[in-house]
């Protein structure tokens, strides 16, 4: 008897048409997404900016989508998120056009900060139109549609943006900018349906007591859920500083190169994340976080060791397993921990961290390249995917603590 795995493409043809406008409007946003992978390539090499200065920017970029993120889940509850998704797009591609025009260094912080505030707004956006627009049995693969869009666009665009990086960085904005308004025209123009709907509604739903007790604030697991996480997603956001800076200045490696390392991680999770995570499904939290967490840790760590590219590429290879392990398996232990009628507000909770780690690891980890060298940077990282990888172990024993503070 020959064992087969399930078709991870079965259903997409029953998804509605707009799902498929969606894909192709995200498709081709994020096919031109390359002045922020190469910003602090952008800020160093062309600028003549210090590391830390670029890794203050891309902080100050994380502060942004830190501040953003309610902000734009509020609109929604109260305004069509597809207008949210069309603005968002639209100012973007407008912020990215004017960005090589700036010459202080304080306008470039206030203009990443807004980039970072009409680009991020996107977010929230895209998950509350899919979550109304997709009965419940069909949000999973929904989701797993768009990741698909998001990934196949990001192993297009920091590629050809290491190449144009050679010829002219401003290039690169033009670029990104020309596509975002491209995908931001074609959600304005295309036949999408209006999908604005009372969640409570669609749900039929209603807080509860117990559930307002279980606000995120006030929940210890979740609580302890993030702050294990941390580490691990500080990470995983220094290939947005220090590793450019490290693959480009120290190493003396082609900006090109830099560019292909987003290629292997995003063709890694297109071709071999749904079966990977398939194969594991049976696997407790226990063993897929902190797994996911060592191998973030490892990949990194192992860059102590780095001469070349090809040992560069390895490592990748090594932290792209480790987030196509750990991503899926935080959704579902989210899923799991938060109450029917404060999951959105969970999904919050853990956007905001998320932005949190983007704006504390780039800097830090440019500090630390730029103050101690790569050595203690790269040892660190290994240092904070242990320490993630131990506290992300105890996640069974945090399920069966009290829900409030």
């Amino acid at each position: 008897m020959k064992f087969k795995l399930p078709n991870p493409w079965k259903g997409l043809g029953a998804l509605p048409r707009d799902m498929w406008f969606l894909f192709f409007a995200t498709l081709i946003n994020r096919a031109g997404t390359m002045a922020l992978p190469f910003l602090v390539l952008y800020l160093t090499r062309s600028i003549q900016l210090s590391a830390a200065q670029a890794g203050l920017a891309i902080s100050v970029y994380g502060i942004g989508a830190l501040v953003t993120a309610p902000i734009s889940g509020w609109l929604c509850d109260r305004f069509n998120p597809l207008r949210i998704m069309e603005i968002s797009l639209l100012t973007t591609g407008g912020f990215l056009f004017f960005f090589p025009f700036l010459s202080t260094y304080e306008s470039i912080l206030a203009v990443t900060f807004l980039w970072a505030m009409a680009s991020e707004a996107f977010r929230p956006a895209n998950l509350t139109y899919v979550t109304n627009a997709v009965p419940a049995e069909q949000r999973k693969l929904a989701f797993a549609f768009f990741r698909l869009s998001i990934n196949l666009g990001m192993s297009i665009g920091p590629a050809i943006g290491g190449f144009l990086a050679v010829l002219s960085y401003s290039a690169l904005f033009y670029v990104n900018a020309t596509t975002t308004l491209a995908a931001g025209l074609l959600l304005v123009f295309s036949p999408i349906r209006t999908h604005h709907r009372d969640h409570a509604a669609l749900t039929g739903e209603k807080e509860t007591g117990s559930s307002l007790r279980a606000y995120p604030a006030t929940n210890l697991r979740l609580f302890w859920f993030l702050a294990a996480l941390l580490p691990t997603f500080a990470i995983f956001f220094q290939h947005e500083a220090a590793l450019p800076i490290f693959m480009v200045r120290d190493l003396h490696l082609n900006e090109a190169i830099y560019g292909l390392m987003f290629t292997i991680n995003t063709g890694l999770i297109i071709f071999l994340e749904i079966p990977l995570n398939l194969a594991m499904e049976d696997w407790p939290y226990k063993r897929t976080l902190p797994l996911g967490a060592l191998l973030f840790g490892l990949g990194f760590g192992l860059l102590v060791f780095a001469q070349d590219a090809w040992f560069i590429a390895m490592t990748v290879v090594v932290w792209t397993f480790g987030e196509m392990i750990l991503f899926p398996s935080t959704a579902s232990f989210l899923s799991e921990i938060a109450p029917s009628q404060l999951r959105g507000r969970y999904m919050g909770f853990y956007q905001m961290m998320v932005s949190l780690a983007f704006t504390i690891g780039p800097w830090l980890g440019a500090f630390v390249l730029d103050l101690y060298g790569a050595v203690s940077l790269w040892a660190g990282c290994l240092i904070a995917g242990l320490l993630s990888a131990g506290l992300l172990i105890r996640t069974t024993d945090v399920q069966k603590m009290p829900v409030d503070a």
